[in-house]
């Protein structure tokens, strides 16, 4: 497996580096900078797709097709793979199987059959399926694009390409990167309400799927059905949390407040170590909010949807957004930033699953320790070995996170990213990384990473330091956490299975379910919650009483 993604780490950078040389490129689109490459590749072959990069604009059709479609099914198929293999070891088979022949039949079985279905469908809705590149065409207004130096009226480049082969694998994979830049936002990508709503359908088909088959190649379908249940409940939250602080409540930056306060903030040079700091009374602004938060949304989709959308993109990995996620109230957005902390909500193909068996192992250990019982998972007793494998996988996440958003937000890398100050530059700095370690892909878009083509005039000030961390991040995020499964499940399967017993806990009971919930909520609680109320919870609140 290893061997593979470091020879399609090779393949991509080539395709891109040479895309100026390459054909499909009538535009003559040049090179993206070095470190674009680096961040581009490492972020596609490992189903992360985040982009420092806008597909319209700097990709040539070659590149869409040889790096983008050919990375966002190759990359799919991996995680599933490597799933096949972790169930193979914990029902104690003889071989985990051949790799190759697995990406054989994920690929050949399910993603292009499936993909091709679903691109039909986004070709009958509008979506663009052609080898031409951009179309020049005059807009309804003269002059709406300008004039040239000469006075003559300026046409509008409409950019297409093989769209809905993308769009479909896109979605399908759990990918996420867009072939535009305003990704399903776009009405090539995502053309009617219809079209929406086979794209969510497609995102969450396969991460829903592949729990039920965890049951079934384990023969424990009733304990697949738990883990199913709790995944759901953490979904619906994320989903209802997301809509109600953005679609149903105002936007406290505009209400205002009616009466003057005041707050205490510590401050050892005023009497008694606190400084009486007063907020005016401040009216609030002219703007009817009676249909939520309409800013960054796509209104063709109501004005729910983007709130619903970005909470799923996240649940299930995938990263794909038709609403911007930087415009989203700030309680709301800790929906989506909560799916990418837990990484476990049903997650991308198979490595969704493969989060949440580390939680079903601590889960279990710590009942274990509780009642005084060595703790049981499919009959093998979990044994110190194996909960040091867990613990490394699960770690791994927060560390990823929270080191470089700390770095970036006490220096001038983050600081000359940012479009905003205070805790909702800070929320934009953590969404980056936390995106990037949980190989989603999504992005607060008001973060200045992009550096564009190599020769750009005026490259984001921080771009290349944000293309190299985040890539290093993706990197460690991807492989560290998929090979201590893997060698977990090698040496929990190849333990002898112990008889059930009055004492074993059953992993098909609504105990258990209770158990695997409470141990999700309360690690990520443990992990994420300080760095909330810094971000999110902060910008919420406003300035006051956080002193800044």
């Amino acid at each position: 497996m290893l061997i593979f993604n470091t020879v399609m780490f090779v393949f991509g950078f080539l395709v891109l580096a040479l895309q100026p040389w390459m054909p499909l490129n009538p535009d003559g689109k040049t090179m993206l900078a070095p470190s674009t490459i680096f961040n581009s590749v490492a972020s596609f072959m490992t189903n992360t797709d985040l982009q420092h990069y806008s597909g319209d604009q700097h990709l040539s059709n070659f590149s869409q097709i040889f790096f983008g479609i050919f990375m966002l099914f190759v990359s799919a198929a991996v995680g599933l793979s490597v799933l096949v293999a972790i169930i193979r070891a914990l029902r104690s088979d003889s071989s985990l199987g051949n790799f190759f022949v697995d990406m054989w039949r994920v690929l050949l079985y399910m993603f292009v059959p499936v993909a091709l279905a679903i691109g039909l469908l986004f070709i009958i809705q509008g979506t663009p399926m052609t080898f031409k590149t951009a179309y020049q065409v005059s807009t309804l207004e003269p002059a709406a694009m300008g004039t040239t130096d000469k006075g003559e009226v300026k046409q509008q480049t409409i950019v297409v390409g093989p769209v809905a082969a993308f769009e479909s694998i896109k979605m399908l994979g759990t990918n996420g990167g867009g072939f535009y830049g305003m990704n399903s936002a776009h009405p090539y990508e995502n053309p009617t309400g219809l079209s929406n709503f086979f794209n969510t359908l497609a995102m969450m088909m396969f991460p829903f799927a592949l729990v039920l088959m965890y049951g079934r190649m384990l023969n424990r379908f009733k304990h697949s059905l738990v883990i199913f249940s709790v995944m759901w409940i953490l979904m619906a939250g994320t989903v209802v949390w997301s809509v109600y602080f953005d679609t149903l409540k105002p936007n406290p930056g505009l209400t205002g407040q009616a009466v003057a306060k005041t707050y205490d903030i510590p401050n050892t040079k005023a009497p008694g170590g606190k400084q009486v700091v007063s907020l005016p009374a401040v009216p609030s602004l002219p703007v009817d909010q009676h249909l939520g938060n309409l800013e960054g949304k796509e209104m063709r989709f109501g004005t729910s949807a983007g709130a619903t959308f970005d909470a799923l993109t996240t649940d299930v990995t995938c990263g794909a957004v038709n609403a911007e996620e930087d415009s989203l109230n700030p309680m709301a957005a800790l929906a989506p930033m909560v799916g990418m902390w837990l990484n476990c909500i049903y997650g991308g193909k198979g490595v969704g699953m493969i989060n949440m068996l580390l939680y079903v192992i601590i889960g279990i250990f710590v009942a274990g320790m509780m009642v005084g019982r060595t703790p049981e998972y499919l009959g093998k007793k979990i044994g110190a070995r194996e909960v040091k494998l867990a613990v490394i996988a699960l770690l791994v996440h927060p560390m990823m996170i929270l080191f470089p958003t700390g770095l970036f937000a006490a220096t001038s890398w983050g600081l000359q990213a940012v479009s905003n100050p205070g805790p909702h530059g800070l929320s934009q700095i953590l969404y980056q990384f936390s995106s990037a370690s949980a190989n989603n892909g999504s992005a607060f878009d008001g973060l200045g990473v992009t550096y564009g083509f190599y020769n750009a005039t005026s490259p984001g000030p921080s771009a290349v330091a944000f293309d190299i961390a985040a890539g290093i991040v993706i990197l460690i995020s991807r492989y560290l956490p998929i090979i201590a499964p893997l060698a977990m499940a090698a040496f929990l399967g190849a333990k002898k299975s112990s008889p059930f017993g009055l004492g074993t806990l059953r992993d098909n009971t609504l105990t258990f379910g209770c158990l695997l919930l409470g141990t999700i909520l309360i690690i990520g609680a443990l992990l994420f919650l300080p760095v909330a109320a810094l971000g999110p919870v902060a910008d919420h609140l406003g300035p006051m009483p956080f002193g800044g």
